[in-house]
């Protein structure tokens, strides 16, 4: 965790991934992320994978270091509540809906400047989540086998932490506007904009609008050069990538295949070396040379020859092996820290990813209990007394923990 945005406080009325993922990591960067929890939690409190106590390692995970208000949002007076919160504070990361009293118009009638960003799932306000997009953009046709005849979803909800990352950006770009000018901004970010938008920035579209063909699917291949996962003579897979002339020339060089894709050059007139296409479009008969030069090594032979030659490369894992195999990932990682939170399990927690050139981290927080923060939120933000929350407490409008 760093502190390059202390002073910075955001409101966060959201669930699931997308909206919950870009307030994180603007507390990852130290702002105040307030968010605000329905009385007993929103639809994903419980959702898997849980700890041995039931509660959602999910949702800890995407919520570390927020503090939590318990408004019921489904009566009004809890919504007008929520709503001169979120206008109070000024800043605002939702995917609800935007109708009603916490729309971004009705919020903005009381604060001018107010910055909204809303993650939604069609761009006409349409419902959708991160798996039906990636249905309707193309993606599960090109995933998986070659010989594969349906679709294949990744399990990666790609969308949805994109449209988080977006969601920040876009943020402290209004923000930033803001400051100098005093305009606010209301900006509406759907998921299916950032699924296609995406596939168009990697020449994908204008790949099948030029061609007229769908790209087909190439398995485990890397598109476009060369890359593809190998069998070693211990039962473990590597994947070996060759996208620069200097990648492909440590492959070459450490599996000692030099002669053999030299005859294979002559044969096809191709230039493996200049050309990353060729490796592509030859990458059968270049994986013919290479399979049997792995398949005859064990990993840590391999390791150790891709390793002096400068290739590019990783081995294969689960996250248990990889939690084994690889500390530097984990463990021994600056990014991670063990927390201790609410669920009463005790786990490795990442602050933010980036690092600031020698700058301190500050310990990674835990996740909060559902509405700990209520009363501390109420009267430090709104300026309510104790017999004003104790009030919307004995109603059933808040609630604590």
């Amino acid at each position: 965790m760093y502190q390059i945005l202390q002073g910075m406080r955001v409101a966060e009325i959201a669930s699931f991934i997308a909206a919950p993922t870009g307030a994180l990591y603007l507390r990852e960067l130290g702002a105040d992320v307030v968010r605000i929890d329905p009385v007993g939690g929103g639809p994903d409190r419980t959702r898997w994978p849980l700890a041995p106590s039931g509660a959602s390692l999910y949702w800890e995970g995407l919520n570390k270091g927020k503090r939590s208000v318990a408004i019921d949002i489904a009566r009004p007076e809890g919504r007008e509540l929520a709503a001169e919160l979120v206008a109070r504070i000024g800043l605002f990361v939702t995917n609800l809906p935007d109708r009603g009293a916490l729309s971004h118009g009705a919020i903005a009638a009381r604060r001018p400047d107010l910055v909204s960003v809303r993650v939604s799932g069609w761009a006409d306000g349409t419902q959708a989540v991160d798996y039906t997009v990636n249905a309707a953009t193309g993606y599960p046709m090109m995933t998986g086998p070659a010989d594969a005849t349906g679709p294949v979803n990744h399990v990666l909800p790609a969308w949805d932490l994109v449209a988080g990352a977006l969601a920040a950006t876009n943020l402290l770009a209004a923000e930033r506007r803001r400051a100098a000018t005093g305009e606010g901004a209301q900006v509406v970010l759907p998921l299916s904009d950032v699924a296609f938008s995406t596939l168009a920035r990697l020449g994908q579209v204008a790949e099948v609008t030029l061609s007229g063909a769908d790209r087909p699917r190439v398995g485990n291949d890397l598109f476009g050069a060369f890359g593809r996962d190998f069998a070693t003579a211990d039962g473990r897979r590597v994947m070996l990538v060759g996208l620069t002339a200097r990648q492909w020339a440590a492959i070459v060089a450490a599996l000692g295949a030099a002669d053999a894709i030299a005859a294979l050059q002559a044969r096809t007139g191709a230039d493996f070396a200049l050309d990353e296409g060729a490796r592509f479009v030859h990458r059968e008969a270049i994986a013919a040379i290479l399979a049997p030069l792995v398949a005859r090594l064990d990993l840590a032979t391999l390791g150790a020859r891709l390793d002096e030659a400068g290739a590019t490369w990783s081995a294969y894992r689960s996250v248990a092996q990889a939690l084994a195999e690889e500390p530097a990932l984990s463990t021994s990682n600056p990014v991670f820290e063990e927390v201790a939170h609410p669920s009463g399990a005790r786990h490795l927690t990442p602050g933010s990813a980036a690092s600031y050139g020698g700058e301190a981290r500050a310990p990674v927080p835990p996740a909060p209990r559902l509405g700990q923060h209520t009363e501390e939120v109420l009267a430090g933000v709104l300026g309510l007394a104790s017999a004003e929350i104790g009030r919307l407490r004995d109603a059933g409008l808040v609630a604590g923990s």
